[in-house]
């Protein structure tokens, strides 16, 4: 039986990929492929290793149900390109940097978030850090979207 594993990737590991990651696990679970898809999320700056996701972003997590609180931040890592069928990144300063970072072999499977939204139209996943409430709400909005997209395009893989 095939398997999928699919790393998100932010700056600092603390707002949108660990967002991403915590609902594409609850999604993925409640799809009944929580053993089939690995979900891991990592920043493309080290600059809160081992710290959990941003307080902010839990909160808004937990009102619609997704636990954040077990997730902690770290630097994607030379392994991560061989490892994952698909690293998808939150905005145009990742994706450049994460594709500076591997070998061109895996440009193919580094994209970006967003373009498996099916509602939104956003070429990225926005910083909500520096903003207030309704930044995280949004960030939650596009996500939710992306990951419904991207489960059905991970479906096909396994299927």
């Amino acid at each position: 039986m095939k398997n999928f594993s699919i790393l998100l990737v932010c700056m600092g590991n603390i707002c949108r990929s660990p967002t991403a990651h915590g609902v594409l696990q609850h999604k993925a679970a409640a799809a009944g492929l929580a053993g089939r898809i690995r979900v891991d999320s990592a920043g493309t700056h080290n600059y809160h290793p081992g710290s959990p996701p941003d307080t902010r972003s839990q909160a808004h997590a937990v009102r619609r149900g997704y636990d954040l609180s077990a997730l902690r931040a770290r630097q994607i890592v030379d392994a991560d390109f061989e490892t994952h069928d698909l690293i998808l990144v939150m905005d145009w300063d990742n994706l450049a940097l994460v594709q500076g970072q591997s070998a061109q072999r895996h440009h193919p499977k580094i994209r970006r978030l967003t373009e498996f939204c099916e509602r939104h139209n956003s070429a990225v996943v926005p910083d909500p850090y520096y903003g207030g409430a309704q930044g995280f709400e949004s960030v939650l909005d596009l996500i939710e979207d992306a990951c419904d997209g991207l489960l059905k395009h991970v479906k096909a893989q396994l299927d």
